[in-house]
């Protein structure tokens, strides 16, 4: 078991490339990138630059963007990879859409479909892990302020029910540096972030911001700032 707290200690003031290769040596194949079909393919690209084997994988909700799916294919061709697509349930995704339609996240807020179509899927992901790495950021929201580097995943287990360890490399930078390093390395990025749509949902649920709004802004705009989670990153 990683000692998570010295470990946190020791990468407190690491670059982001410094951190995504400890968890890669530490945790070997069954550690995986989680990526969103947004601007963490920064996390592939390092780990890809760390010359260590790694494995990727996305949530498909089935409500994604056509655009994003062109930017998985675009990933996959560029990296030589196979991402792990992970999908919900079915049968329960139909129950819930032929008892309250396909917008009920509108009335009702989009926990529980968020749970169908999101956590579950990732629930049964990180059960075949030992850690995990995101592209959480300290400045993406309210709810992320407090991201650490390294911790012990509050909500998810790993393998076997033991503890999980969760590796968040931007946690320190900002969207402005992941941008720059995203121009530099000359990596696909998502074709929609063109069109003012900054962080990148499901299609229902995703729009364009506006000069000077926060990205966060244009992910369940019906909500309030402090419900702009859908799970995944449990506090």
């Amino acid at each position: 078991m990683v000692d998570v707290e010295a470990l946190s200690a020791e990468l407190a003031g690491a670059g982001p490339g410094a951190i995504v290769q400890r968890a890669l040596a530490e945790h070997g194949a069954d550690v995986a990138i989680s990526f969103s079909g947004a601007e963490d393919v920064l996390l592939i690209e390092l780990a890809r630059q760390s010359g260590l084997t790694f494995r990727v994988f996305s949530l498909d909700t089935g409500r994604l963007h056509p655009e994003t799916y062109r930017f998985f294919a675009a990933v996959e061709k560029h990296y030589g990879l196979r991402i792990e697509y992970c999908l919900p349930d079915g049968a329960q995704v139909q129950a819930l859409v032929r008892q309250k339609g396909l917008f009920s996240f509108y009335e009702d807020g989009h926990t529980e479909c968020c749970n169908l179509r999101k956590v579950e899927p990732l629930r049964r992901q990180l059960a075949t892990l030992t850690a995990w790495i995101t592209g959480q950021r300290r400045d993406q929201s309210p709810t992320r302020a407090e991201v650490p580097v390294v911790q012990v995943d509050p909500g998810f287990r790993g393998q076997g029910g033991a503890p999980l360890i969760k590796y968040n490399p931007l946690a320190n930078v900002t969207l402005d540096y992941v941008w720059a390093s995203l121009q530099g390395f000359e990596v696909p990025t998502n074709e929609l972030h063109g069109r003012g749509l900054i962080s990148i949902g499901c299609e229902p649920c995703t729009r364009a911001v506006l000069p000077g709004q926060h990205e966060r802004e244009g992910r369940w705009w019906w909500e309030r700032a402090s419900d702009k989670e859908c799970g995944l990153h449990q506090r």
